[in-house]
């Protein structure tokens, strides 16, 4: 008995496991590559912008996509912070307070740049794009601007998509965020490169509509990523790691606990903590049945083996579940196993 108690209070929940330690050692230094190449290239851009609408949007971003990573690092330093009385579910929600301001900076900042394109069509301001002299020759500057251009987006889309691989492995948002707009980068150089070849081509308003794409592009990524660190900091139920859907671990949680001979009647909340989840299951028993210490300790270490997510789980044994809160399943599912448990 003693022992199944002992268990239980084992403080898990603030730490990764070995192998998304490793991952998360993977992810640090793929970050750290991806600013030290952002920084060149924002050194590239600014060089060679000139007074392109759409080289400055594209410089604005690029510096803008310092801030995804700078926090992830951030981040990955403070969830190492074992949990204490004054943080008892540990620092992992690090990663999502990471994925909001970096949501905010993107919102910010892109709704800025629309204001600017904006202002420049209707200003219609027509952006010279000047000659410069290398190795002897006449150069149109628009030539350097697409070779920079086009520099910049293939490595970012060959990081976005590595990041990408590992956000889902440890089910980092933050992660995620980054990855996907860096895979995405090809988007932003293909819209500079067509209003530099725009404006080269006579059309003026070529450059400010690519800024105002670019600009576009950052507000909807900042308005996607806001609205997904907020539902997750809000404690609503637990989604994959691109939020495309809820997290099937809730269901599977529910239904580990039916499983269970003494179990009538099982309900789990899910909620996210960063990288983990914490989860409150409330399950019912047989009636007449007191199941015993060691019984509950024995469900939560079954619980908890589904899945390295699940690292802080309380089970709750309750008379009975609000009706409207029961999974649709449970009494179909629970009958079946409690006539062949018993």
């Amino acid at each position: 008995m003693k022992l199944g108690m002992d268990k239980l209070k084992q403080p898990r929940h603030d730490r990764l496991p070995q192998q998304q330690q490793e991952t998360m050692r993977k992810a640090v230094r793929m970050e750290q590559v991806t600013i030290g190449f952002v920084i060149v290239t924002i050194v590239l851009v600014g060089a060679v912008a000139g007074q392109s609408q759409a080289m400055r949007s594209a410089w604005v971003e690029d510096m803008l996509s310092l801030v995804p990573p700078l926090a992830f690092l951030i981040a990955s330093r403070v969830i190492r912070i074992a949990s204490n009385r004054r943080q008892p579910y540990g620092y992992h929600r690090a990663i999502a307070i990471g994925h909001q301001a970096a949501a905010l900076a993107l919102l910010v900042m892109g709704g800025l740049l629309v204001f600017e394109s904006i202002s420049a069509l209707i200003k219609q301001e027509k952006p010279p794009i000047g000659v410069v002299v290398l190795f002897g020759q006449d150069i149109w500057m628009g030539w350097l601007m697409i070779v920079v251009m086009a520099f910049s987006a293939i490595p970012m889309v060959i990081l976005g998509r590595i990041k990408l691989r590992l956000a889902k492995e440890l089910h980092d948002k933050l992660l995620y965020a980054d990855a996907d707009m860096a895979k995405a980068d090809w988007g932003t150089a293909a819209a500079t490169i067509i209003g530099v070849l725009g404006i080269g081509l006579g059309f003026w308003w070529a450059d400010s509509i690519a800024a105002l794409v670019i600009s576009v592009s950052i507000v909807k990524d900042g308005i996607t990523n806001i609205k997904a660190a907020v539902t997750g900091l809000s404690d609503a139920q637990a989604t994959r790691y691109d939020d495309s859907a809820a997290h099937p671990l809730t269901t599977e949680v529910e239904k580990r606990a039916r499983e269970t001979a003494w179990v009538l009647q099982a309900r789990a909340r899910v909620r996210e903590q960063g990288h983990i989840f914490h989860t409150e299951l409330f399950v019912v028993p047989v009636e007449g049945y007191v199941p015993t210490p060691a019984e509950t300790a024995d469900l939560h270490k079954r619980i908890e083996k589904l899945d390295w997510k699940l690292q802080d789980t309380v089970i709750a044994v309750v008379e009975e579940l609000d009706p409207e809160q029961v999974p649709p399943s449970s009494e179909a599912q629970v009958g079946a196993s409690s006539e062949s448990g018993t």
